[in-house]
């Protein structure tokens, strides 16, 4: 009834002759009775509180548009403007971003979900109404808007340090997009042991919010330990992205009654594969090892590739305790040293990773290929396997590209304290245990290059990135910097999941049963013609990016160009973000019709429930005689709330990761500043403005900035163009793109931002 009702209101004010009416007259229109009147004002009141439905002069609903009003949240920027992302629901058009000036913010904070009003100027020919006109014209927005309501709160709580003046007690938030220090009573005041003191990280809980030009005030409510130590740093992300490494006694008890260890029952009716060479390729600091790979040779020359998946789904139950919190959780969240897990460690590091010389239950995806290396068949089935050796990518790039055995072996091993498990030295193996495992890779490396190529051919974007990993010691602290390319080895691993992730979804599309599929939609042509536009400045030529192949041409043109990091991130910022659907509407970025996330079901709860369908699958044909339980059955609508819920959770932790990242950049060069013989780092310049040069290091891919007042050997001037300072005496220039070597001058971790100075050889 509620959701017949709400239809029916909303179909009342999408009509062409709505306008504006009061509950009472709503309620005559959609003919409801007298009881009923409760329900409706009960309706309005949410769809308002949601920015569905808006409540105009003298107590009057309708839909926002109507009203030149618009919901969504608001992102801050350190300026003090803003940037309003429009709900989907209330969107006014087809505008998804509006501009909102430092003054028209309101009583808004970052992140809160607000209403505004958009600003139509007046008199065309006012100087505000030219600066709103030209304002939005070089943002390449729509006009501006302004906050009239705040819907709901993005935080209760905030993260910040306890700072003390002569008058008063505040602390400053660890976010500087949070633009305001927040006052609090006097530390005595607080009901906590012991008692919070000035430069310690603490949790304030805000007050009401009423009044623009008074600092917003609230109260001490936890201690995190001293500001800028690591510890204190993690607790305070873990706390902003309500990310919990600890798991629910509930959770720990259902944990404890899964063995460590495969029986014999387990494998009752599974393909026993546990006798074909397999391995595992990861990073350094794998916690958890979710996917393996095998090579067998057949008769008449094929060659059979197993592509093995941890069978989580053999150990968490659809509805039990332990499955509930995965889902709530979603995913791992992978910060500089740590990992919040989707499962307790019993599984994640115990007995659903696939560890070298242990026993472990899989779901395999069989590939076999011809002699020539063309893909003949696809099989699927629950299998069981033992991993004989746990390799790292640099391991695995070595016996792909080195003869040496000596040379192998000095592949070192990662540090304990950076993984779950190390694996055997390569130093502890034979030359026929070395060799075998070189045949294999470099075998398995035929067909994956082969893969790649058809694949890049067809029209598949190649948007990888180097990889910045920031190595943690002991205590927390950040070590050093390592960045890594997509090498050969990366790319043996991915294109064997990614074909796994394919044949899976085509299967079960084909099969018609409901699946959860990862999709990435087209970008937007505007999106595509900003693009176009801002590689001009570059002196790029681009084409129609709204083709593919001109898309790709551009992505072979960035790859060679001086500034080939800088341009292929804004190329990523202007397509749109992959999700979860349970309609296979096809994958833009890799450029497959079918497409789904199997082979990470450790770290993913898209990838479980679609081995539970995989399951299912097996079971409907036949293939799988394994005695387990009736497969569990999605609805289409389950499916899809699960993938919106589940779009939310990435997203978290992909913010929570990136600032996880930012805070330790800032700790690592803040040590720069104490040391006498400074560390000088290789810069590309890649924006210019009056006050200075921004810059990007290439080695850690930290931003930073060279102010212009650094520049002491002449007077420098923005030129003409905008690409350029240069020195009016000398005609010393800097230019977007050049490379520099800078030392660090000043961090501020308050406001996240670290300066650079010029260091001339």
């Amino acid at each position: 009834m509620h959701t017949s009702l709400q239809k029916r209101l909303l179909q009342l004010m999408q009509q062409g002759h709505y306008t504006p009416l009061p509950l009472k007259t709503l309620a005559t229109k959609l003919e409801l009775p007298p009881q009923e009147q409760q329900k409706l004002d009960s309706m309005l009141k949410e769809l308002c509180s949601d920015g569905i439905v808006v409540k105009v002069k003298r107590n009057r609903f309708c839909l926002p548009k109507d009203a030149d009003l618009v919901s969504g949240i608001i992102y801050f920027r350190q300026s003090g403007a803003g940037c309003l992302k429009v709900d989907n629901r209330s969107a006014n058009g087809s505008v998804e971003a509006y501009a909102i000036r430092a003054e028209d913010t309101g009583l808004a904070l970052h992140g809160d979900h607000v209403l505004c009003r958009l600003i139509s100027p007046q008199r065309r020919g006012s100087p505000s109404s030219r600066r709103l006109r030209v304002h939005a014209r070089e943002r390449s927005e729509a006009q501006p808007a302004r906050v009239i309501r705040i819907l709901q709160r993005a935080n209760e709580t905030v993260v910040g340090t306890l700072q003390r003046d002569k008058t008063c007690y505040y602390v400053i938030p660890d976010d500087p997009r949070f633009l305001y220090d927040i006052l609090v009573p006097p530390p005595a005041s607080a009901k906590l042991k012991p008692k919070p003191r000035a430069n310690q990280k603490v949790i304030v809980r805000l007050y009401e919010w009423t009044q623009r030009h008074l600092n917003p005030q609230g109260m001490i409510v936890a201690i995190l330990g001293e500001s800028h130590q690591p510890k204190a740093e993690l607790q305070s992300l873990l706390h902003k992205y309500r990310l919990d490494p600890e798991f629910p006694l509930a959770v720990k008890r259902d944990v404890k009654a899964i063995p460590q260890q495969v029986n014999k029952d387990d494998v009752k009716g599974r393909l026993d594969l546990r006798g074909l060479p397999t391995l595992t390729v990861d990073p350094d600091d794998a916690k958890d090892f979710d996917d393996a790979l095998s090579l067998q040779h057949l008769p008449h020359g094929d060659v059979l590739v197993g592509i093995h998946i941890a069978d989580v789904s053999a150990y968490v139950r659809p509805g039990s305790r332990l499955d509930k919190e995965a889902q709530a959780r979603g995913n791992s969240t992978y910060l500089p040293g740590c990992v919040i897990p989707m499962l307790p460690p019993e599984l994640s590091n115990g007995i659903c990773s696939l560890i070298e010389g242990k026993d472990r239950l899989t779901k395999s995806v069989l590939l076999i290929f011809s002699p020539k290396g063309r893909l003949k068949e696809t099989v699927f089935a629950n299998t069981v396997i033992r991993s004989r050796k746990r390799l790292t990518y640099r391991q695995a790039h070595a016996l792909l590209f080195q003869d040496d055995f000596k040379e192998i072996r000095a592949a070192l091993l990662p540090a304990q304290h950076h993984t779950a498990a190390s694996g055997r030295s390569m130093k502890k193996l034979s030359n026929e245990e070395l060799g075998e495992l070189q045949k294999a890779l470099r075998q398995l490396w035929s067909y994956a290059s082969r893969m790649r190529e058809q694949r890049m051919r067809k029209g598949s974007l190649d948007l990888d990135m180097p990889e910045i990993t920031i190595r943690i010691d002991r205590k927390g602290a950040a070590e050093h910097i390592e960045k890594s390319m997509n090498d050969e080895s990366h790319q043996l691993i991915e294109e064997f999941m990614l074909k796994a992730n394919e044949v899976v979804a085509q299967n079960l599309r084909e099969a018609q049963l409901p699946c959860l599929y990862r999709v990435h939609d087209k970008p937007d042509p505007e999106k595509l013609q900003e693009l176009h536009d801002y590689l001009q400045t570059f002196n790029i030529e681009a084409g129609d990016l709204t083709n593919r192949k001109a898309l790709v041409a551009l992505l072979h043109q960035v790859k060679k160009h001086p500034q080939g990091h800088l341009l292929k991130i804004a190329v990523l910022r202007r397509l749109k973000q992959a999700g979860y659907r349970p309609d296979p509407t096809g994958h833009y970025g890799i450029h497959k019709r079918d497409y789904t996330h199997f082979t990470s079901p450790i770290r993913r709860y898209a990838d479980l429930t679609v081995h539970r369908i995989l399951d299912r699958f097996l079971k409907e044909r036949n293939l799988d005689t394994a005695p387990t339980t009736k497969p569990f059955k999605y609805s289409y609508e389950k499916l899809s709330s699960l993938g919106e819920h589940l779009c939310i959770t990435e997203r978290n932790s992909i913010d929570a990761e990136r600032e996880a990242v930012k805070v330790k950049l800032l700790e690592f060069f803040s040590k720069e500043l104490n040391r006498r013989q400074k560390t000088v780092f290789t810069a590309i310049i890649t924006d210019v403005r009056n006050h200075g040069m921004f810059i990007e290091l290439t080695d850690s891919a930290a931003f930073g900035l060279v102010r212009i007042s650094s520049l002491e050997d002449d007077l420098y001037r923005l030129s003409p163009d905008g690409s350029q300072l240069v020195g009016r005496r000398r005609q010393r220039r800097f230019t977007i793109g050049q490379k520099v070597n800078v030392v660090v001058v000043r961090v501020d971790r308050y406001k996240r931002e670290i300066d650079f100075r010029i260091q001339d050889s």
